[in-house]
């Protein structure tokens, strides 16, 4: 499946990284990961912390994938309002939830500062507006759920808003502690670490097959062109590509659109550099980067095929920089640097997949589906470490995969 189209801009902030040979001969381990893209090189890494035997697969490149035209956004909100979520599943279950999003925001504040490799996480505010008058009353829903729950946000009324951004709209939340980072840049400093701390990382090497005969207690096997593997455990971080493997029914594909703008020389009246995202569905994002660059994204389609066509990159790419500069007019000279296409995974409920297969024994996913798909892998990456070393964890039942 091809996963993304077009001119991607994270693969060129990194000019030097490791390469990892390809499996030439049988292996066996405790737990293979299936995947090196942001969620296979997560839970790698966290699997290495806790010494664990582990082997990571990747069928091309760590990061080659999907994590080279994620955005880089992280943030505890989800595309499903919080009072919306409450309806669906219960007021306590979805604040944990919302809480345990955060919580991987700092999680992933503490992995960053332990690597060697500079991943530009940075924190920042986001600001969440009303696209028109009639998303005003839900914002201002969402607003009073999210700090009666002691969500670090604000409020801001038309005029505070003029106040601080070079636009105007009818009602914004200004949260904290979400956060911004380069997902190539950390996806390969957490394989990096983690094949430093004792995982086996193989690159160009494809799982063709599997045998799950070893459920009664035995290993499973996987074959690859020139070996095969024996594991205790598998997990599954192969993303978008696995919904009918996992059979998943609640998983829709779509694709969505991106561009990078060159360098431009005055960010001031960009408010904190807070991130930005709106209440319409699809919504536009926006965010900036560490050389003062404009990313922005949305415009999602429901087809599950990234665009190939170049006029189709084209168009998209200048009606999202013409959103840019209704939003920022005072940026003169803004042109487009990098524009692409990606396949992107929803689940209908808004809640990713992560957990045990629903038939066989010591079969894991980590599928991190939605708008926030590295803090849920994060997330995921620690509710599936604790189910394989401890049999259980308390956040895996409203992520698990037959829910």
């Amino acid at each position: 499946m091809k996963l993304h189209t077009g001119s991607l801009y994270w693969p060129t902030t990194l000019k030097q990284f490791p390469s990892y040979p390809k499996l030439e001969e049988p292996a066996e381990c405790d737990v293979l990961v299936i995947g090196g893209g942001m969620s296979g090189a997560i839970m790698a890494y966290r699997l290495s912390e806790y010494n664990v035997n582990t082997i990571l697969v990747e069928q091309n490149t760590v990061a080659s994938g999907s994590s080279s035209a994620n955005t880089g956004l992280l943030q505890y909100a989800n595309d499903k309002m919080l009072h919306s979520f409450t309806k669906k599943l219960g007021e306590e279950t979805a604040v944990q939830f919302y809480k345990r999003c955060l919580k991987a925001i700092d999680d992933l504040e503490v992995t960053v500062r332990r690597l060697e490799y500079k991943c530009d996480f940075t924190r920042r505010k986001s600001l969440f507006y009303a696209s028109s008058r009639s998303d005003v009353k839900k914002l201002r829903k969402e607003f009073e759920t999210l700090r009666k729950h002691h969500f670090p946000v604000s409020l801001l009324e038309p005029h505070e808003i003029r106040s601080i951004f070079p636009f105007e709209k009818d009602l914004a939340i200004l949260s904290d502690l979400d956060a911004e980072v380069n997902p190539f840049k950390l996806t390969t400093a957490l394989v990096r670490q983690a094949h430093k701390n004792g995982v086996q990382v193989y690159e160009n090497t494809e799982v063709l097959g599997h045998d799950f005969s070893g459920t009664q207690g035995g290993n499973h096997t996987f074959r690859t062109p020139k070996g095969v593997i024996e594991a205790k455990h598998v997990i599954y971080c192969t993303g978008y590509a696995t919904a009918e493997f996992a059979t998943i029914k609640k998983a829709v594909l779509n694709r969505t659109y991106a561009i990078v703008t060159h360098p431009v020389k005055d960010l001031s009246a960009w408010h904190d550099r807070a991130l930005i995202w709106e209440t319409k569905q699809p919504y536009l994002y926006m965010r900036t980067t560490p050389d003062n660059r404009i990313i922005a994204g949305g415009l999602d389609e429901p087809v599950s095929e990234p665009a190939e066509e170049p006029g189709v990159l084209r168009e998209k790419g200048d009606e999202l920089l013409e959103l840019v500069r209704w939003h920022f007019p005072h940026i003169s000279n803004l042109a487009i640097a990098h524009e692409w296409s990606a396949a992107f995974g929803e689940s209908k409920d808004g809640l990713p997949f992560i957990g045990k297969h629903p038939k066989h024994k010591n079969v894991y996913f980590l599928l991190g589906y939605g708008g926030n798909g590295t803090v849920y892998s994060a997330l995921g990456a620690d509710i599936i470490k604790d189910l394989i070393l401890y049999g259980f964890s308390h956040d895996s039942p409203y992520v698990e995969l037959g829910r």
